[in-house]
């Protein structure tokens, strides 16, 4: 086995088996802060939080992508002082545009609270937020170095330190605010998420000082034959201004979707409790298990761009070929398993039967979310930042019109079709640019339209097969799931979706 593939193996293993222990214990946790701030509490969490998500986006998003990209060249060229000058350079940006942030959301807090969000409860988080913003800039900075230099461990260590310390802290401060409103434990939960990042920041620059000693301390700034600058706005902003508009959009979204649930007849509190069900509660448990997709997904953004400027048109092939067959391969039973083990999985995690019935709604959106999700990093990888971008604000649009005019009639169900409009749609756009820009070839019938089929068969043959037995939650959960996947995936080699070579 080739050095580049071992290497690339051993970080897809980190970064699973870390993103897999951050989201199992931000599930758990969430489960904790749902009954300790409650439906309602998630809500205005949620709202604040797209703000949060927004800040982020200008601050740091297309910077990592650029360093990555940058910092991934220079190491093929094996120019070490190019990098030293990227990173002092894609660091200044990146901390100037943070301070701007801090500036606009910490004197704007009240306007922002009453006048978007509509709820003055939400103004102590955002001036407390802003507190995250440099230090998650920094960290970006340095993670997409990492990434580049193909080392996942600082990267992770650091994102699994600061799930730890998030659980601790918010832990500790909702627990101080316990009784004294939702405002509070609201801001209590964003501090939370402040103080970890700090020390998540902390921890990459000492992990990024001791690998400068071992491999950069012998070279110095060396100036480059072009200008970082003009690169870093080539990739970064394209990236950043479509998250910064996602986030943007998405944000007036947030805002617009309790509003317009109370004109379909909910009263405030229910219509906060709802979007706090969707948000913060049903689409982090069914993205749990995309860990690995995530982790191949930003792992290939270094190696997209490294094959795509050496010229190695078959490797670009190759990489996007394998990666949307183990998405999809993966994405059909997954789908079907949430569909039918959504009310014990909602009772489980969440004591909720509400939780549940949404899960299922949404159950059937997981192939489209999930290649999505990959696609969006094969083309960073091969400079096609521009059409993620364009796509991403043409979706974003699309909601708010969808929101604007259907909500007040249909309610959540409204809600819910727009978002398998959206899904398909941004999907479907990103997808079809992936296999043209790499010329991937898709066979239709072993990697969709046999293991679609095999999935639902199963799925539902095993359900029906369990239901009678009116097992408690548990018990089905613990034999549906397993069962289910177990012999999806003996179909699928038996009728050849998924061959030997596939599983080494």
């Amino acid at each position: 086995m080739r050095k580049s593939k071992v290497i690339f193996i051993k970080n897809a293993l980190i970064l699973t088996v870390s993103g897999l222990l951050i989201r199992f214990l931000g599930l758990v946790f969430r489960v904790w802060m749902a009954s300790a701030v409650g439906a309602e509490g998630m809500g205005l969490y949620s709202q604040v939080f797209s703000f949060y998500m927004l800040a982020s986006a200008f601050a740091s998003t297309g910077i990592n992508t650029a360093v990555t990209r940058l910092v991934s060249e220079e190491l093929a060229l094996g120019r070490h002082g190019g990098i030293k000058t990227i990173l002092k350079k894609c660091l200044a940006v990146t901390l100037l545009i943070a301070f701007m942030s801090v500036a606009v959301i910490y004197f704007g807090s009240d306007f922002i609270a009453a006048n978007l969000i509509g709820d003055t409860r939400a103004a102590p988080s955002l001036r407390t937020l802003v507190i995250s913003l440099p230090f998650m800039g920094v960290s970006s900075c340095l993670k997409g170095y990492f990434i580049a230099r193909k080392k996942a461990s600082p990267a992770s260590s650091s994102s699994v330190i600061e799930q730890l310390a998030r659980i601790g802290f918010i832990f500790f401060l909702v627990s101080r605010t316990a009784g004294k409103g939702i405002s509070h434990s609201c801001r209590a939960v964003v501090l939370g998420d402040c103080l970890a990042e700090v020390l998540s920041c902390i921890f990459m620059y000492i992990s990024y000082n001791v690998d400068k000693r071992k491999h950069l301390s012998n070279t110095n700034y060396t100036k480059l034959d072009y200008s970082v600058l003009k690169k870093l706005f080539h990739i970064a902003a394209p990236i950043t201004s479509g998250r910064y508009l996602n986030s943007l959009l998405r944000t007036v979204e947030n805002i617009l979707v309790p509003k317009n649930l109370e004109k379909s007849g909910m009263t405030a509190s229910d219509a906060l409790s709802v979007f706090g069900v969707i948000k913060g509660m049903a689409l982090p448990l069914i993205f749990f298990p995309a860990t690995f997709l995530n982790a191949m997904s930003t792992l290939l953004i270094p190696e997209m761009s490294e094959a795509a400027v050496s010229g190695r048109t078959l490797k670009v092939k190759y990489t996007a070929e394998k990666c949307i067959h183990i998405t999809l391969i993966a994405a059909f039973p997954l789908s079907i398993i949430f569909f039918y083990a959504s009310a014990p999985l909602g009772n489980l995690f969440y004591k909720d039967a509400a939780t549940g019935d949404i899960i299922r709604l949404l159950a059937p959106l997981i192939p489209l979310m999930y290649i999505d999700s990959v696609c969006d990093g094969l083309l960073k990888g091969l400079d096609q930042q521009f059409s993620l971008f364009r796509n991403s604000l043409l979706d974003s649009l699309g909601r708010i019109i969808l929101i604007t005019v259907f909500l007040k009639r249909y309610g959540i169900y409204g809600f819910i079709g727009i978002m398998y409009l959206s899904n398909a749609f941004t999907c479907l756009l990103n997808f079809f640019r992936l296999k043209r820009i790499a010329k991937a070839e898709i066979p239709w019938f072993s990697w969709v339209i046999a293991p679609s089929l095999f999935a639902v068969l199963i799925g539902t043959t095993v359900y029906l097969l369990l239901s009678p037995l009116a097992l408690p939650d548990l018990a089905f959960s613990v034999i549906y799931v397993p069962v289910t996947a177990l012999l999806y995936l003996l179909a699928a080699v038996k009728c050849k979706c998924i061959t030997r070579e596939d599983l080494r």
